[in-house]
């Protein structure tokens, strides 16, 4: 099979210029600048809640969890060219990156990953924004965009390799302009930051969109992306995925405030979309590159939606949240509701999921063998490379480690 999904990926040229000039004068005048643009041009469930503060939060949502399609003025331009044969495109891609997640958490309980961070209820917030983006558009991933790497053309057996400690990432960013997983919580909203800015002064027609979570959104190096990207008016999208938990910390002892109401303070538009919504992903993440396209700056987008299983695989969610709080969000399941959509509209019979079940299983196949393939990493490399002259210290470490490696009985000959 191909790793690439059936689901189109159309290019959207914009009508407006370039993606390009920053603002000039003071940071203060950009910024108030950017602000009466994000008034004009923002969406009304924006421009209700630009106002208000603490307003009630509002919800972009075109597709239930019962399967029902919702009536959008704003959003609904953004998704009317999306063909029954693209809406089982984003469903296949929901399904097949949840069986790889799912076989993913299984090897590394059965040893064979160090560590696995799974994306499970999130794959409407990753696949329908991921399918919004152009080919030439930039990418900035977390270590939980599975979904997006599969939007992009990454093969799963490379981001296996990572986790498996055998590789640094094991693609190439500018092959598939889907940047390296970044473990740091943050830093890879700078560096999206600072790649849009170069982006605007090289007058190109394309965005950057960086991926990061509710836990990071506290984070220093997430704040100063947001000014730098305001003040020059960076085509950069911001999209958070709000699961509800940083690692063992609820939303609520993050921000007091909903977390796309933040973008209020910076000068540039903030919208809450259902993240389990895939249309609504959609829909909002092409409306926001757009606007970056067009020069109008950066918009945050948080995608509202729910960590169904460990934060990694080190890690006990029952130690912190209910199994009742789970179960409401599993009836919002972002896959069981497309379904419903598609069946509704009478647009797929029972051979469209019997076949997708084969190729479901085909990919869990194919990944298992790839990583059971794989030669086991060195456990001596995280020693090299730390000092170019080497270092007593680092000496010291080394030949601890190997005593305790030879402390096995099944330890290898060679240190490896």
């Amino acid at each position: 099979m191909t790793v690439e999904s059936t689901a189109a990926r159309k290019p959207r040229r914009s009508a407006g210029g370039k993606a390009g000039a920053t603002g000039t004068g003071t940071g203060t005048g950009t910024a108030a600048e950017a602000t009466g643009t994000a008034a004009k041009r923002a969406p009304r469930t924006t421009r209700a809640a630009a106002g208000k503060g603490t307003a009630e939060p509002q919800l972009v949502q075109l597709l239930t969890p019962e399967g029902k399609r919702v009536k959008n003025a704003e959003y609904d331009p953004y998704v009317a060219d999306v063909t029954a044969d693209e809406l089982r495109g984003l469903y296949r891609d929901m399904v097949l990156t949840r069986r790889f997640d799912a076989e993913a958490t299984s090897l590394q309980r059965q040893g064979e990953l160090g560590l696995w961070a799974s994306l499970l209820g999130q794959e409407a917030a990753q696949i329908g924004s991921g399918r919004a983006l152009r080919d030439d558009d930039y990418v900035f991933p977390t270590y939980r965009e599975h979904g997006v790497a599969w939007c992009r053309g990454v093969d799963p057996a490379n981001l296996l390799g990572m986790f498996r400690g055998v590789n640094n990432g094991g693609w190439d960013p500018n092959g598939n302009n889907f940047h390296l997983y970044t473990i740091v919580i943050g830093s890879q909203t700078l560096h999206a930051t600072g790649y849009a800015m170069g982006v605007a002064k090289d007058g190109a027609d394309s965005a950057v969109i960086a991926y990061f979570g509710d836990g990071a959104s506290s984070q220093g190096d997430v704040a100063e992306s947001f000014t730098f990207s305001a003040v020059y008016n960076a085509p950069v999208v911001f999209f958070c995925q709000n699961n509800q938990w940083a690692i063992s910390e609820p939303t609520e002892k993050q921000t007091r405030v909903p977390l796309y109401q933040r973008a209020q303070g910076y000068g540039f538009p903030g919208v809450r979309v259902d993240g389990n919504d895939v249309l609504g992903c959609l829909a909002v993440t092409k409306w926001a590159l757009e606007r970056a396209r067009r020069g109008e700056g950066p918009t945050l987008v948080e995608a509202y939606t729910y960590r169904m299983g460990a934060h990694t695989t080190s890690d006990d969610p029952t130690r912190y949240r209910h199994d009742d709080e789970r179960a409401a969000w599993e009836a919002k399941d972002p896959i069981l509701r497309l379904r419903r959509f598609l069946e509704a509209s009478n647009h797929t019979d029972e051979g469209f999921f019997a076949e997708l079940e084969a190729e479901s299983e085909a990919l869990g196949r194919r990944v298992r063998e790839a990583v059971r393939s794989m030669p086991d990493p060195d456990r001596f490399a995280i020693f090299e490379n730390v000092y170019a002259d080497g270092h007593a210290l680092v000496d010291e470490e080394r030949a601890q480690f190997a005593a305790y490696q030879a402390s096995f009985a099944d330890a290898p000959e060679g240190g490896n």
